[in-house]
């Protein structure tokens, strides 16, 4: 064993030990981050090219201060995203939502679908859906310019046309033309602030954490954005808290011009992101 792996296997002792989740791999990822290498080739770095510049992000990681913060990048299924203070870091729940998503409309066999991804944040589902559906059109808001200084540096040189602006009241000019409409939007109930992890609770942006006492607020309105948006017969997509399963299909009620309305599990078989389609006449 070299003397990074050495210092390795201290560093994730030292981060179990203040609680984070993945020990393991954030010490690994911050040795190879700092020496410029993959992780697979921590072996491979010499006893004398030992950066003690590791021992500073490991404090800051024990503080509890986010990994990506850390590097300064987020990984999402085939992206590599720059993100920092201001901006939601995207999760690997997420990516669930995503492949829902791209099946959902490949399924519809629609030679140019048209996509809407409210509350973009770093862009994360947008770039997907444009990367892995390649002839669709996608558009992406975002309301907070803190967020939206990355969320540009993500997109520039992509398909996606991004827009500053309130998702409730975003993309006038495409309602009823949209194939399917997509959103992680902030979901965590206020009185769940102090059970909240503290890389989200003292990181992410409360804009993009917390709507309202039950969490559904912000949900209940899209509701009504995404039926504005959709074509007869679109597809909305919406991420949800696994302890809200079965609460928010209910928000897409048949009476409100909706139908199918179902929950749908994430890679841990929780209750992640409920779907449901526009009625038709």
């Amino acid at each position: 064993m070299n003397l990074l792996l050495a210092e390795v296997a201290q560093a994730t002792q030292r981060l179990a030990d203040a609680g984070v989740p993945s020990p393991r791999t954030d010490a690994e990822e911050l040795a190879a981050f700092v020496h410029g290498v993959k992780r697979g080739e921590l072996h491979s770095v010499k006893d004398s090219d030992f950066d003690a510049r590791y021992w500073e992000v490991i404090a800051r990681r024990e503080a509890r201060e986010p990994l990506q913060h850390i590097t300064g990048r987020a990984y999402f299924r085939y992206l590599e995203l720059q993100v920092g203070p201001g901006v939601f870091v995207p999760r690997p729940e997420t990516e669930s939502v995503v492949g829902w998503a791209i099946d959902a409309v490949r399924a519809m066999d629609v030679v140019e679908p048209c996509i809407v991804d409210l509350c973009t944040g770093s862009g994360a589902i947008a770039l997907a859906l444009a990367q892995e559906v390649p002839r669709s059109r996608v558009y992406a808001v975002e309301l907070s310019e803190d967020a939206l200084r990355w969320t540009r540096k993500n997109v520039e040189g992509s398909r996606v046309e991004l827009r500053q602006g309130d998702a409730l009241t975003a993309f006038p000019d495409l309602d009823g033309q949209v194939d399917l409409v997509v959103s992680n939007p902030p979901y965590i109930p206020l009185t769940e602030w102090e059970y909240v992890a503290p890389e989200a609770r003292d990181y992410d942006p409360e804009l993009a954490l917390f709507s309202g006492e039950d969490g559904l607020d912000l949900i209940r309105g899209l509701e009504r954005t995404a039926h504005r948006l959709l074509r007869p017969g679109g597809v909305v997509v919406v991420e949800h808290a696994d302890t809200q399963g079965g609460q928010v299909p209910w928000i897409f009620a048949e009476d409100r011009g909706w139908t199918d309305a179902a929950d749908h599990p994430d890679l841990n078989n929780r209750p992640r992101f409920a779907t449901a389609r526009k009625a038709l006449p």
